[in-house]
């Protein structure tokens, strides 16, 4: 295992190739579910500074990330060299949930594919503090054959309002209890 001192060059070209990505998170009780996510689609990851990333957060069937992140920030991304050289990189820091309502959503949506952002609930974005990279060996090797339409597809059918009927029954909690999208988050930012 190697820690580097940023996110340089060779690195960042290693993390925006990589067409999925895992984000753990776990809430501060012992008692709580701790949290792993798969994370994907092209044009939803950013690099925005040698020790600051974000991701577009999608509306789904939970909202532990959220809620995990808004009680204690901790988070780690994984991204895994499915094809070519093995290689792990582990991003270890402190995420912060970017609502649309928030006035800083349109600014770290720009980083983003446009075609990508209905659907969107929210900006992960993340303060890196720790970045190494391990051997990889076990990682199987695997052909990526493209993104699934499925996600986009059916956000496409949502309207704005539909998607926030969602939000409020789905996505209010996390399943250990703890607060995660509140109403005031619902509300689209204005545009700059």
């Amino acid at each position: 295992m190697k820690v580097h001192e940023a996110i340089d060059g060779r690195l960042r070209e290693f993390l925006l190739a990589q067409p999925v990505f895992f984000v753990g998170t776990a809430p501060t009780s012992v008692d709580g579910h701790v949290n792993v996510s798969p994370k994907g689609m092209a044009g939803t990851f950013a690099v925005l500074g040698e020790h600051r990333v974000a991701y577009l957060d999608y509306t789904g069937s939970g909202a532990e990330t959220i809620a995990h992140l808004r009680e204690n920030g901790r988070v780690v991304l994984m991204f895994c060299a499915f094809s070519g050289p093995p290689n792990i990189v582990r991003l270890h820091g402190h995420g912060r949930v970017v609502p649309q309502s928030s006035p800083e959503y349109p600014e770290l949506l720009s980083h983003f594919a446009p075609e990508q952002e209905h659907g969107a609930r929210s900006i992960i974005d993340v303060a890196v503090e720790r970045v190494s990279d391990s051997c990889g060996f076990s990682v199987p090797l695997m052909e990526y054959t493209g993104d699934r339409d499925l996600l986009l597809r059916r956000h496409a059918r949502r309207t704005d309002d539909d998607l926030t009927a969602y939000w409020a029954e789905k996505n209010t909690h996390s399943i250990d209890g703890l607060p995660a999208l509140a109403g005031t988050d619902q509300v689209k930012a204005p545009a700059p």
